[in-house]
C-alpha cells in the first residue's frame, strides 16, 4: 500500500530455587516478544515519508520544508549524510533491481534518483504535476508516479529511468497497490469512486471497478489474492477479487476508513477509522473484532514478531497489537507528530517519522527462537549469503583465506520461531575454487529465516579436522529475506 500526500518489571525473589526457576520461565516469552524504543535521531525539519534499502542497510526520510532527504545507517541508526532533493519531497520508493531510492518532489514535478550504494544522485525525471507516490514493480522493473495535480501516473523504466508511458486516472490519484500474482497495479482514485486496474506487462487499464465514497487507501491480500479499498466518505471496504476484478462484497466497518495493512500470518486486514481499528478476515471477508481506542496517521506490520504498529499523530505515540489476538500489548510514547512508518527486518527496527518533533523515533524489537551469529577463528573470512533479499534462490559462500577454509557439510533453514523449513545433506558444490552453493528458495514463502550452516575444517579442499563437525556441527547462522 502507498498512500498520497495530496489529502492529507522488576522480579521478586522467592524463598526456593524451583520458584526463581519457574519465574524465569514464564518471563521468558515476554523478553522474546518485548519491544521498547531504542534511540530518537535528530533529523531535519518535517520528516515525512521513509524507506528502508535492504541492500546496503539504510533508511530514507524526506524533508518538505528544507527540501532534503536524509540517509541513515540501518545497524549504528547515525546519519550518514543529507542530500539535496526537489522541491517539497513527498514519498519514497525502493528499487531492490538497481538499489537505488526514487523520491518524488512535489512542487518542481520531478523524481530524483539516490543511488542506494554511493548516496549520490544519479539523475532526476520530469515528470507531470504534483508527483504525490511511488510504488515499485519488481515484475517488470517499473517505478510508477501518481501525479494529483495532472490527474495521471507516469511510468518509469528502473534500467533506464526514462519515463516508458503517462496514464490518464481521470481524476486525484489517492493510492497504488501492487499484485504480484498477476502483475496488475491497482490506483484508488477520487470523484470518480473507483479502482482502476492497470496491467503490469504493458501498462494498459484493464479495468476501472466501482467501490465506495473516495478510495483513500488500497492493498493487496497475497494469500487469498484479493485486493480491499478503504472507502472514507461512505465508511466502508471494497473486497475485489484479485483474479477477476468483480467485487465480491462491501463491508462497513464505522466511521472514516482511511488506512489499510495486511497481516500474511494470519490473513487479515485491518482498516483503522473513527470507530477503532476493524479486524477483516482474510478469507470469510467477514469483521472479526474492532479493537477501540486506536486512532492512527499509519499503520505497518512487522512480519518476524507478527504484530501491527498504529502511530497517533495527535497523541504522540506508537500503539503496538498483537497479529494473533488483535489485542493492544503496549503504548509506546515517540516524538511529536508521528506520521509515517518504515521496517528494516534485519535488525527488527521500526522507524517513526515524528513530524512536527524533526525526529525519528526507533522501536526494537527482539527476533524470537533463533539469533544470528558467526563464530570464526582469526584469519578466517565471514560466510558471506547473497542475495538477501531473495527471490528465487540463495546463495552461500565461504572465501578462502591463507588459514584455509571451511566446507560445508549440511545447511538448515529455520523460520523466525525455529520451526525447520528445510535441511540439505551435503549440498553440491558450484565452485570448487571457492566453497559457493545455491539452494533453491522453491516453495519458502515470502519471510525472514535463518540459515544454519554445517562446517569442518579444511584446507585447500582437505579435511583437516572433522572432529569439529561433531563438536559443534552449527557454527554460523546466517538470516535472510524472501521476497515473492
Amino acid at each position: 500500500m502507498k498512500k498520497g500526500f495530496c489529502i492529507q518489571q522488576k522480579a521478586i525473589c522467592g524463598q526456593q530455587t524451583a520458584v526463581l526457576l519457574l519465574t524465569a520461565l514464564c518471563l521468558l516469552p515476554a523478553l522474546l516478544f518485548s519491544q521498547w524504543l531504542e534511540t530518537t535521531i535528530p533529523v531535519g525539519e518535517n520528516p515525512e515519508a521513509l524507506c528502508w534499502n535492504s541492500v546496503d542497510n539504510k533508511v530514507y526520510c524526506t524533508h518538505r520544508v528544507n527540501d532534503s532527504v536524509t540517509i541513515i545507517d540501518g545497524v549504528t541508526n547515525q546519519v550518514i549524510t543529507t542530500v539535496k532533493a526537489g522541491s517539497h519531497p513527498c514519498a519514497l520508493a525502493y528499487n531492490l533491481s538497481n538499489n537505488k531510492v526514487y523520491c518524488a518532489n512535489w512542487l518542481s514535478n520531478n523524481v530524483t534518483v539516490i543511488n542506494g550504494a554511493t548516496n549520490q544522485i544519479d539523475t532526476t525525471i520530469p515528470v507531470d504535476d504534483w508527483p504525490s507516490i511511488l510504488l515499485w514493480n519488481p515484475k517488470d522493473n517499473k517505478v510508477y508516479c501518481a501525479n494529483c495535480g495532472s490527474f495521471n501516473i507516469s511510468v518509469i523504466d528502473g534500467s533506464t529511468n526514462q519515463v516508458d508511458t503517462t496514464i490518464s486516472t481521470r481524476f486525484w490519484p489517492l493510492a497504488l497497490a501492487l499484485n504480484t500474482t498477476d502483475n496488475r497495479i491497482y490506483c484508488g482514485i477520487e470523484a470518480v469512486n473507483e479502482v482502476m486496474v492497470i496491467d503490469g506487462f504493458n501498462q494498459q487499464v484493464i479495468a476501472r471497478i466501482r467501490v465506495g465514497e473516495m478510495p483513500f487507501d488500497v492493498i493487496w491480500n497475497s494469500i487469498s489474492n484479493k485486493v480491499y479499498s478503504a472507502n472514507q466518505i461512505s465508511n466502508d471496504v471494497t473486497i475485489i477479487d484479485g483474479a477477476t476484478n468483480q467485487v465480491i462484497k462491501n463491508i462497513r466497518v464505522g466511521g472514516s476508513p482511511n488506512i489499510l495493512v495486511y497481516n500474511s500470518t494470519n490473513n487479515k486486514v485491518y482498516c483503522v477509522g473513527s470507530d477503532g481499528l476493524c479486524v477483516i478476515d482474510g478469507v470469510g471477508n467477514s469483521i472479526i473484532t474492532v479493537v477501540p481506542g486506536i486512532s492512527s496517521d499509519a499503520l505497518i506490520y512487522n512480519l518476524i514478531n507478527n504484530k501491527i504498529y498504529s502511530a497517533d499523530y495527535w497523541s504522540n505515540d506508537v500503539t503496538v497489537i498483537d497479529g494473533t489476538g488483535d489485542t493492544i500489548i503496549m503504548t509506546l510514547g515517540v516524538g511529536n507528530g508521528p506520521i509515517a512508518f518504515t521496517w528494516n527486518p534485519v535488525q527488527n527496527r521500526i522507524y517513526v517519522a515524528n513530524k512536527n518533533g524533526s525526529s525519528i523515533s526507533v522501536i526494537r524489537d527482539e527476533i524470537p527462537g533463533i539469533e544470528e551469529r558467526t563464530m570464526l577463528d582469526a584469519g578466517r573470512l565471514a560466510p558471506e549469503i547473497y542475495p538477501n533479499p531473495a527471490k528465487t534462490v540463495i546463495r552461500v559462500r565461504y572465501p578462502r583465506s591463507d588459514k584455509g577454509s571451511r566446507l560445508i557439510q549440511a545447511i538448515k533453514i529455520f523460520d523466525v520461531s525455529g520451526k525447520l523449513i528445510r535441511e540439505i545433506a551435503s549440498p553440491p558444490k558450484a565452485d570448487r575454487n571457492d566453497e559457493r552453493i545455491e539452494i533453491s528458495l522453491k516453495g519458502i514463502n515470502p519471510g525472514i529465516y535463518f540459515l544454519q550452516l554445517g562446517t569442518v575444517e579444511s584446507t585447500l579442499g582437505r579435511v583437516e579436522r572433522p572432529d569439529l563437525w561433531r563438536e559443534d556441527p552449527t557454527r554460523e547462522v546466517k538470516k535472510f529475506l524472501v521476497v515473492k
